[in-house]
């Protein structure tokens, strides 16, 4: 009886192996995918199971990560309190969940989207929980670079869902998830460098140093407001766009050169501002696509 009232059974402690703040993330890019996929508005039915296949893949693919980096979150502060490097969430019950979100997510699509839909999330889902918790995570300073496409996939995979297809302005909006992933990553990694090193992953800080991160941070800044353009650029987006994506990327260029001035405060600021500056840029693309839609 005691095993079954353990606060490991609580539903809760499954939702949170999810990340489900990281997932509400990507199903936001996946959206916009979705939304600028069309010339007029896109229908309501093929965007709602869409959303749903994929979210219940990504989900599957996070937990997997949890499960796997258990032992890993348990020596950092940051993780400390996850579910299941608390062992509220057991090896073999956190897996099942996953295979059974994993599943289903893949027969929604498969079944009410396109194949392939199902088969791109397949791909990520293999990608983001085995290539790189498994292996990348653990074996290269790299790993955030590397791993970075598939977590960089949403917008694929929202185009495809409603067109069936992977067209050039979804591989464009892949791109700047891409790019924006090791500015967020490590700016995270600089701040809590000393957990990484105690947990023995191979982040850039602890490789390299921090002079060296923050120049990275800094490079790949620079590229991130470069590519954050080429929607315009290519007649994807209007001035409209520019003009949120300019104001945007200059707060993300202020914080990514204090960072490399060496500003304690900024890793940390540079890492919260990096996530709505993602979601705000892509809002950004969708309201400009609303207001110049025939």
């Amino acid at each position: 009886m005691g095993e079954l009232s353990s606060p490991a059974r609580s539903w809760r402690d499954f939702v949170e192996i999810t990340k489900p703040r990281v997932v509400s993330l990507m199903l936001l890019t996946a959206l916009v995918g979705m939304f600028l996929s069309m010339p007029t508005m896109v229908p309501l039915a093929p965007v709602s199971l869409g959303i749903l296949g994929i979210a219940l893949v990504a989900a599957s693919a996070a937990a997997v990560n949890h499960i796997a980096d258990a032992q890993i979150d348990a020596r950092m502060a940051r993780t400390e309190h996850r579910p299941a490097a608390m062992g509220r969430v057991g090896a073999v019950e956190g897996l099942l969940f996953s295979a059974a979100l994993g599943l289903s997510g893949f027969l929604v699509l498969y079944v009410w989207v396109n194949p392939l839909t199902a088969w791109l999330n397949v791909a990520s889902w293999v990608g983001y929980a085995l290539v790189y918790t498994l292996c990348l995570k653990r074996a290269t300073p790299q790993n955030i670079v590397l791993g970075g496409l598939f977590g960089a996939a949403p917008p694929v995979l929202g185009w495809a869902a409603i067109t069936g297809e992977i067209a050039t302005e979804a591989l464009l909006l892949t791109l700047i998830i891409f790019v924006w992933t090791p500015p967020h990553f490590w700016s995270l990694a600089l701040d809590r460098k000393d957990e990484y090193a105690k947990a023995n992953i191979p982040m850039l800080p602890v490789t390299h140093g921090v002079r060296a991160t923050r120049l990275q941070v800094l490079v790949y800044t620079l590229a991130l407001l470069v590519v954050s353009l080429m929607p315009f650029l290519i007649g994807m987006a209007s001035w409209l766009y520019l003009g949120g994506a300019v104001v945007l990327g200059a707060g993300f260029l202020r914080l990514a050169l204090l960072l490399f001035a060496g500003n304690e405060r900024a890793p940390k600021a540079l890492f919260r501002y990096s996530v709505i500056y993602l979601a705000l840029l892509f809002l950004a693309l969708v309201v400009d696509h609303a207001l110049t839609m025939p």
